[in-house]
């Protein structure tokens, strides 16, 4: 099979519409044969993965390649069918470099997700218990899945829209059903926002419809397509705004802290490490990509904010005594480095961008997975309340120690060679406004280091607590997801040369209509 094939298309169809089927599967299951129940999810996402994986290979071995100079996107697996064909909607999907490793990403995440949750009915008696709808958790997680996997291989706005509107209604259930703390509250906050980011998002996609004298929601199409001036001025910012309120950008991130402290341990995984990662990816691939001179004259806007929104998140993580609002608050700060390298407007900043968005998936996928695995031990997120877990629990304290050490960007690791770019993509930039914003984003390596370091030597090698003695280390179960996520992250950054070339033929097109 090569990567033209309709039966690559089909395949990458199976990617969203297994983890649908599988959810309507699971309604037929009994509640009570939960066991049943997680390993069915389990496989169907293992398949998935394995299914990605496989499509990547052959993505990789014969990537598609636009011709010189052009802004048309090369797109593998292509398909275009009639959906809603009176309004000229089509479901119409296919993958580039860039979209293919958010797939793996988010392929890996909802797999290490499913096993994460592997004893949740063993909460379900607990103060925050789910009183037994564990089944419908699996349901739910597998609709987001699917809204997830079927956003980021569409390449018709519509049907974007609808995909990415997928994704709302389970996170808004497995926060309010299944969460902690604040958890409607939360809920409530988190839906609201990305509702008013999904309203600004459906003004700027009905726009470019109308606008476009053609009629069509086909982005490739839309690529070629020159709009006016007046037109890119305000449908740009619409647009960016609304997938920067998706993606965390300051100072719209508010719904995020709360919604990360609240979910459960598998949907805080799948929100920071992979749903806020299509706001980022429709900025690249729908505001910048579409409306270039908007772009140009709007983004020293956003230029600042991504300066600032990195530089706040990182001092307010330091502030934190709760660990998950720790890391929803240095995600603040690493997905304003993501806004950072597309603002910076050069090449090497937009591939720093995107490495950072796969860095940032796994590195926040993997601490709150941690996390969630060590409430479930202590009972317990506030760091002055934790101290000489190292002992009782080496293996969660070498993986914390690892996915912090990635976080703050050491070298060897994901996060360092993302960093990298994106300050030397925004060092590159002809404008002065870019390279003081980077020159002050880069305080924010310093500032994570604080904060990382302090709270890894406060949970794992201060004083013991009294109720250290019936720790145990993470189960086999516990330890599989783990040890995938930090693969991942030492993969992208010992080995990223291949992927590095196969983004930045992908963002070729994408510079060819910034830059025309």
């Amino acid at each position: 099979m090569d990567a033209s094939g309709s039966s690559g298309s089909l395949l990458l169809s199976l990617t969203w519409l297994a983890p649908l089927a599988s959810a309507f599967i699971l309604m037929a299951i009994p509640a009570d044969r939960l066991a049943v129940v997680r390993r069915f999810t389990l496989a169907v996402n293992a398949a998935v993965l394995a299914l990605i994986v496989y499509l990547g290979t052959i993505f990789a071995l014969h990537p598609p390649i636009a011709p010189s100079g052009s802004s048309v996107t090369a797109l593998a697996f292509a398909a275009k069918l009639p959906w809603f064909p009176s309004l000229n909607i089509h479901y119409q999907v296919g993958v580039d470099a860039i979209s293919m490793s958010l797939m793996f990403l988010a392929a890996v995440i909802v797999f290490t997700g499913a096993l994460a949750s592997w004893n949740i009915e063993a909460d379900q008696h607990g103060p925050h218990g789910s009183g037994g709808k564990a089944k419908e958790f699996f349901i739910l997680l597998q609709l987001l899945a699917a809204g997830v996997f079927g956003s980021f291989i569409s390449f018709d706005l519509f049907t974007f829209f609808v995909f990415n509107e997928l994704t709302l209604i389970p996170t808004y259930l497995l926060i309010g059903l299944f969460g902690s703390g604040r958890k409607s509250y939360a809920a409530m906050k988190l839906n609201l926002m990305l509702m008013g980011g999904s309203a600004l998002i459906l003004v700027g996609i009905f726009g470019l419809f109308f606008q476009s004298g053609i009629r069509s929601f086909d982005i490739l199409e839309l690529a070629q397509v020159h709009f006016g001036a007046g037109f890119q001025r305000w449908a740009f910012p619409s647009l960016f705004l609304g997938f920067g309120i998706l993606g965390n950008m300051f100072p719209f991130h508010i719904w995020s802290p709360d919604g990360h402290a609240s979910a459960p341990t598998a949907i805080s995984m799948l929100l920071a490490g992979v749903h806020m990662k299509l706001g980022s990816y429709g900025c690249l691939r729908i505001a910048m990509y579409l409306l270039p001179e908007g772009a140009r004259e709007w983004m020293d806007v956003f230029l600042v904010l991504a300066a600032a929104g990195t530089v706040w998140g990182a001092f307010v993580a330091t502030k934190q005594k709760d660990l998950k609002y720790l890391n929803a608050y240095a995600s603040v700060s690493h997905c304003g480095l993501v806004f950072l390298g597309l603002a910076v407007f050069t090449a090497i900043g937009l591939r720093g961008a995107v490495l950072q968005m796969l860095a940032h998936g796994f590195i926040t996928a993997a601490m709150f997975c941690l996390i969630g695995m060590i409430y479930s031990r202590t009972h317990t997120r506030q760091i002055p309340d934790m101290g000489g877990l190292m002992a009782k629990m080496p293996f969660l304290g070498v993986g914390f120690v690892l996915a912090g050490f990635a976080a703050l960007g050491l070298p060897g690791m994901a996060g360092f060679m993302a960093e990298l770019n994106i300050f030397l993509g925004g060092f590159s930039s002809d404008r002065t406004l870019a390279r003081l914003c980077t020159a002050a984003a880069l305080t924010s390596i310093i500032v994570a280091a604080v904060y990382v370091l302090r709270a890894t030597n406060s949970i794992l090698n201060g004083p013991e607590r009294s109720g250290n003695a019936t720790l145990t280390d993470a189960t086999w179960v516990e330890k599989a997801p783990v040890a995938l996520l930090l693969a991942c992250i030492l993969a992208l950054g010992l080995f990223p040369g291949p992927l590095v070339s196969l983004v930045d033929g992908a963002l070729q097109p994408i510079l060819n209509n910034l830059n025309r």
